[in-house]
């Protein structure tokens, strides 16, 4: 089986994670945001994946390779210019196959591809969008369906005072008949969910509703740190439920740990924990991070190569790789450190704050009230 993933943004919403890597390769966990991806992909029997690419294609194809690591073949095709979801993937025709997947790259999920497929066969579909139903549809727009699960109808984010009689959104992840291409103007910008799909309501467009599957976009701070706690936790299907274990902790060997690590967490390789400190729960610490004696990381991520003084409290934060926090400074409140940035001694970053690559910040220079 073949997909398409979409990954031509630039991942705005994530800066200053994505000022200096891609967000397909950010890191998630202990590994880039697509890997978990592919492995779902694998696990269903998909063995060729197509990439549509734009931003920083070039860095996506360093980190990802070949994909035999992950069990595929992977190919990058890299858009000349901005072509919308449904022109990216006319863009891709040359390689695409008679039926294939076409997938959102922001996207991490478990939902049942096999079924979906298996649906999309018995119903003889064009088409055949995964919906998730969510608690809240006041965010997103919604799909209708008829009883034999046809899309009726695509409604846009409801006002306040809408009623509704559907729960349901897209989950970016589609069964396609290659004639749905033929839909598609080429060489211009076209939205699939805006020109192609209403195009295809009473034409073999049905949904697939998977009420059991773990979906979330990881395109914001919240909802990265969101995803990272799930994974943690085990509330969606990853390979990172093994490497924790029954434990629901991983320290890697190499790490010194003098203080505590407490579960769920992610200790990773070479990393020092120094005299009672104290890293979790819900923590991970990328390779070659130093936590300074007497420091608390909790519900918060740290990436490869930072250094945390001592006496810092990190919670519900993200501090990007090479990152440097001075003693008993707070990184709180989600807020975000970006790559190399430089924090002095006794600095509080609070309220969501943002500080990007090439900041440096004097001892005492902030203080959120």
């Amino acid at each position: 089986m073949q997909a398409v993933i979409l990954v031509g943004g630039e991942g705005t919403r994530l800066r200053p994670l994505t000022s200096t890597v891609p967000k397909p390769v950010v890191a998630l966990v202990d590994r880039p945001l697509m890997a978990y991806m592919f492995e779902w992909l694998h696990g269903h029997g998909v063995d060729d994946v197509i990439m549509s690419c734009g931003f920083k294609a070039t860095k996506v194809r360093d980190v990802l390779g070949d994909g035999s690591q992950y069990g595929i073949s992977l190919r990058f095709v890299e858009e000349p210019d901005p072509r919308g979801t449904a022109g990216a993937l006319k863009f891709a025709e040359e390689f695409l196959q008679e039926r294939f997947l076409m997938l959102n790259g922001d996207v991490l999920t478990d939902l049942d591809l096999s079924a979906q497929l298996a649906q999309h066969e018995s119903t003889g579909a064009t088409g055949t969008l995964a919906l998730v139903p969510v608690p809240d549809p006041s965010s997103y727009g919604l799909v209708r369906l008829r009883g034999d699960r046809a899309v009726e109808e695509f409604l846009e984010k409801p006002s306040a005072d809408t009623v509704l009689d559907t729960n349901l959104i897209s989950a970016g992840a589609y069964v396609l008949e290659r004639s749905v291409l033929d839909l598609i103007a080429p060489d211009r910008n076209v939205s699939i969910e805006r020109e192609i799909w209403p195009a295809l309501v009473d034409q073999g467009l049905y949904g697939y509703v998977d009420d059991d599957a773990y979906w979330i976009d990881v395109g914001t701070p919240q909802r990265y740190l969101q995803a990272t706690f799930d994974i943690l936790e085990g509330k969606v299907r990853t390979g990172v439920v093994a490497k924790l274990g029954e434990a629901y902790l991983s320290v890697d060997p190499s790490a010194q740990v003098s203080g505590r690590a407490v579960p769920p967490a992610i200790v990773g390789a070479n990393c020092t924990i120094g005299d009672g400190a104290h890293v979790g729960s819900l923590a991970v610490l990328g390779d070659d991070v130093a936590i300074g004696t007497g420091s608390i990381v909790e519900r918060a991520v740290v990436l490869a190569g930072a250094r945390v003084g001592e006496g810092c409290v990190l919670r519900e934060c993200i501090v990007g790789p090479g990152a440097r926090i001075g003693d008993r400074s707070q990184i709180i409140g989600g807020s975000m450190i970006g790559e190399g940035v430089m924090i002095g001694a006794d600095n509080v970053v609070a309220r969501g704050a943002r500080l990007f690559p090439g900041m440096e910040v004097p001892d005492g220079g902030l203080a959120f009230a």
